[in-house]
């Protein structure tokens, strides 16, 4: 954590000059200044979203700004990760975060908290900021900080991207709605596809990234409509823009007449996180270097890829057989069913479902790659490429 500057009393020269801009906005001027300056906001992600969050939040003066994220810089993060570079790769993300933001406004506090985010942690974290924003990637989280917002009366900025869409709203459940009555469920385990599964266009989250720091601005400010009871959609492609009126749902289990959510809960379990990769027991799994050794061994099981047609374009192992996993139940007699099969994907969690289905329909020698393609560029083949 960085030494806090002094955010009392008038603005000094610098900060007069630096934000002049904004001084002459008749719905800013020398108090809503004042307001920002005094303003805290916790960005939870500092990945697509929370880079765009971070840089402009500290352009405009936001006074305290948090940052919780675990992770480091992988060459994949470049492509829309703008607050990182080339040379980055392998550190911290939250160390080079809190030393660009601090580049960007030295007159900016920088509160790195260096966890994952949790059910033990998250009120204590977020307790002490007056809203959040959501920049992650990942329901177990966004249903996590949604439900803390609730508990705590915090507003909740929330932005999701994928492939060539997103979507932007304030979940607010003193003024409006919050995540669950539009969303009371996460879906099933495997539904919709991560941003490494399905992709994503590297300047789709400075978008919506830049839309989320803009309803965190006004929310400040208490200036203009925000997205209360609103929930904005962009088609990247089309470049169209949509919005969806939001109600609040007296049946919603959190915010609802009658809550039966009153305390945060075991948010990977009730996303079915534990689910996405079944036991060996259950599944049948087979590591890469077991792979390896057989196939050095002369046995040639049917390699089964069930990533995307795009992934199968970047690499694939050598002999395999690619049904994309959303045709394999319309596909399932292509395969031999007296043959074993190793079935893989990206990291794993795909395959593990193409395989259950496949015994479903009598593949009993179907078995799973753990850790799928990526674990075998690793600990195999370098040559294969990552992504």
């Amino acid at each position: 954590m960085s030494d806090h500057p002094d955010r009392s009393g008038a603005l000094a020269p610098e900060e007069i000059a630096r934000y002049s801009r904004h001084l002459t906005l008749p719905e800013v001027g020398v108090e809503g200044q004042l307001r920002l300056r005094a303003a805290s906001a916790l960005v939870v992600g500092a990945g697509g979203l929370g880079s765009p969050l971070g840089i402009y939040l500290a352009a405009a003066g936001v006074g305290r700004i948090g940052m919780v994220d675990f992770d480091v810089v992988d060459l994949s993060n470049l492509q829309r990760q703008v607050l990182y570079g080339t040379p980055d790769i392998g550190r911290p993300k939250l160390d080079l975060a809190r030393r660009r933001i601090e580049e960007i406004n030295p007159h900016v506090t920088v509160d790195t908290h260096a966890v994952r985010l949790t059910s033990d942690n998250a009120l204590e974290i977020l307790r002490d900021y007056d809203l959040v924003i959501d920049g992650t990637d990942n329901f177990p989280t966004r249903y996590l900080v949604n439900d803390a917002c609730v508990l705590l009366g915090k507003p909740n900025v929330y932005g999701s991207i994928f492939r060539f869409e997103g979507q932007v709203s304030v979940f607010w459940a003193k003024r409006g709605p919050c995540y669950r009555c539009l969303y009371p469920e996460p879906p099933p385990p495997g539904a919709v596809p991560n941003c490494a599964e399905g992709g994503v266009l590297g300047i789709l989250p400075g978008i919506i990234g830049s839309l989320q720091a803009t309803e965190a601005i006004k929310l400040i400010l208490e200036r203009g409509e925000p997205l209360i009871g609103r929930l904005m959609l962009l088609d990247a492609l089309e470049m169209r823009f949509r919005e969806l009126k939001l109600r609040k749902d007296p049946q919603c289990p959190v915010c609802g007449e009658s809550p039966s959510i009153r305390e945060l809960i075991d948010y990977e379990a009730a996303c079915g996180v534990a689910a996405e990769v079944p036991s060996p027991e259950s599944a049948g799994e087979i590591d890469v270097d077991s792979l390896r050794r057989r196939l050095d061994g002369g046995e040639r099981p049917t390699l089964l890829d069930v990533r995307t047609q795009q992934e199968w374009a970047i690499c694939r192992l050598q002999g395999a057989t690619l049904i994309p996993l959303h045709e394999l139940g319309a596909r399932v007699d292509e395969l031999d069913r007296g043959q074993e099969i190793v079935v893989y994907c990206h990291v794993g969690a795909r395959s593990a479902q193409a395989v259950e289905l496949l015994r479903r329909h009598g593949f009993s020698k179907a078995r799973n790659l753990s850790g799928g393609i990526d674990a075998w560029s690793i600990s195999v083949d370098p040559s294969i490429p990552r992504y």
